[in-house]
């Protein structure tokens, strides 16, 4: 059931963001942006929070000015996770058809998600949370299905390998109260990566396989589509900031104007073009060389089509796009930075990309459940109308 309003929440390290959005009134038009808040992020590191009253004031500044911009009153939101808590981990199962006539049900569907959540090792599930559980592929007695829907296919036995999204519970935990501390009731969460997707990535791109890169302040996570499908999710502990670091050291210059000048605010004689250049294709190189580590891990360096699309907000870092090209061996993109039109003004700023996402899919669903996240209180999701929902 579609909502009139919807909010989107995103704590990142460096600003919390909030936006409001409105559903079109004439049918098939663009939802609208109506207001937006944001506020310099206290009290986190590397997206964990570290100061539970300072982010908590954070959130309530970037409230008021979204609450006075929107001219709605905040109750409920969706609010994205993120940071060095959140990851991965993929399982493979397979259970027998309950069914004398082996047709398969629901209920077999069901029997395969539990299935394959008990095959995640007990060293990670420690103090973790599953906030998505996502079908990858299917096999009945062997074969693959095609269209990711065995409901109805007759067999002796269903094989799934399935994708678990993962945070640290106490790491959510604190997130989650944080926001409810601030008065906002938290309808759901959604793992940073898979709400910056919705708004970044075209099903092309999803179909035929790509890695979206989110460039944050102290954090680089990325999400890998195969087949409309997310595959894989990490988050690695780096980020644009390192680079500002980098520069300041480099140049001996403040941490300030080492920020205007990676931004390319700043130009001046003093320091060599080259030297500076040299500075930041030796950090970016570092940081797309994690991201080649793990698509080797997964078996898909080199085998993306639709290639790295960069966001977040350093994305816009001078000479990123040839850095990633040239790291990964794959086509490199900055996604547009343009997420739709506001009463007053356009977002264009890539590090909205998520909030946007957020407020989508606040829209859209009544829950947010478009992932399948699972909440300590909520009974098993219908996985099939699930992948309607995630299917474009």
């Amino acid at each position: 059931m579609a909502k009139n309003f919807a909010v989107g929440i995103d704590i990142g390290t460096y600003r919390v963001k909030i936006m409001v959005i409105e559903n079109p009134k004439v049918e098939r038009g663009s939802p609208r942006i109506i207001g937006t808040g944001f506020s310099d992020s206290r009290g986190l590191r590397h997206g964990y929070i570290i100061n539970q009253s300072d982010i908590i004031r954070s959130i309530k500044n970037a409230l008021r000015q979204a609450e006075k911009t929107s001219g709605v009153k905040i109750k409920d939101a969706l609010l994205s996770v993120g940071g060095i808590g959140l990851g991965s981990v993929t399982t493979n199962a397979s259970v027998v058809i309950s069914r004398a006539d082996l047709e398969i049900t629901e209920l077999d569907l069901e029997k395969a998600i539990d299935a394959s959540r008990s095959e995640i090792p007990q060293s990670v599930a420690l103090n973790r949370k599953i906030i998505h559980t996502i079908p990858i592929s299917y096999k009945v007695d062997g074969k693959p299905v095609l269209g990711m829907d065995p409901i109805g296919m007759k067999g002796t036995r269903l094989e799934i390998k399935t994708l678990f999204i993962i945070c640290l519970e106490n790491h959510l935990d604190d997130l989650v109260q944080a926001v409810e501390e601030a008065g906002v009731e938290v309808l759901d969460v959604v793992a940073s990566p898979l709400a910056a997707s919705l708004v970044t990535l075209s099903k092309t791109q999803k179909i035929a396989g790509c890695v979206l890169a989110n460039i944050g302040s102290e954090t680089v996570s990325i999400v890998v589509f195969e087949n409309n499908i997310p595959i894989s999710l990490e988050i690695f502990p780096i980020g644009s900031n390192d680079i500002t670091n980098d520069i300041a050291l480099g140049l001996k210059t403040p941490l300030e104007e080492a920020e205007r000048i990676k931004l390319g605010s700043i130009t001046s004689s003093t320091y060599s073009k080259k030297k500076l250049e040299e500075i930041i294709a030796a950090r970016l190189s570092d940081i797309f060389e994690l991201i080649e580590t793990h698509l080797k891990k997964i078996g898909r360096s080199g085998l993306l089509p639709a290639g790295i699309i960069l966001t977040g907000g350093g994305s816009g870092i001078h000479l990123i796009e040839e850095v990633a090209k040239s790291s990964l061996n794959l086509p490199s993109k900055i996604t547009p930075l343009q997420w739709g039109a506001t009463t007053k003004e356009t977002i264009k700023d890539a590090e909205w990309g998520v909030t946007y996402g957020l407020c989508l899919l606040g829209l859209h669903t009544e829950t947010g459940n478009t992932f399948g996240v699972e909440m300590a209180k909520r009974a098993k999701s219908n996985i099939i109308s699930w992948l309607k929902q995630f299917l474009p």
